[in-house]
């Protein structure tokens, strides 16, 4: 069975990762997040950083990289912020297939995490259809 990891922040990008729950289902499935939300069974929780903690982010980056090597995913895949990009990053860096899905709170332009791990997504998303261009991400549907 593959084996996919399910990166998000706390708030909105784990709502929206959620969403796709019913996907993850079929595999075996490990969530990483900033906050637990109910019905993960294999959960990992990592620290919240953003660009205006510096520090946090460097520990960030080595859980998260500890966690892709610990749990060896076929798949990544994140809606966001800092801790899937790292995921996405790493991710592809050691051999998984990469999805990043950009947040539907950005209507006007990506998400900076966003620009950034489209440099290393197989699978490039953004939930708006005025965001997608053939060099940067596709439009296929929202997770509203």
């Amino acid at each position: 069975m593959k084996r996919l990891l399910a990166v998000a922040s706390q708030g909105g990008h784990s709502v929206q990762l959620m969403r796709l729950k019913p996907i993850f289902d079929r595999y075996e499935t490990t969530y990483v997040s900033t906050q637990r939300r109910t019905g993960m069974n294999r959960f990992t929780k990592i620290i919240d950083a953003n660009r205006n903690a510096k520090i946090r982010l460097i520990f960030l980056f080595f859980h998260i990289l500890w966690i892709i090597i610990r749990e060896r995913p076929d798949v990544v895949i994140s809606s966001g912020a800092a801790p899937g990009f790292f995921a996405i990053m790493c991710g592809k860096l050691l051999g998984a297939k990469t999805i990043w899905v950009d947040s539907i709170a950005n209507a006007q332009e990506l998400s900076l995490s966003g620009k950034r791990a489209g440099k290393f997504a197989d699978l490039w998303l953004t939930q708006w259809q005025e965001l997608s261009n053939k060099n940067g991400p596709q439009y296929g549907g929202s997770v509203l």
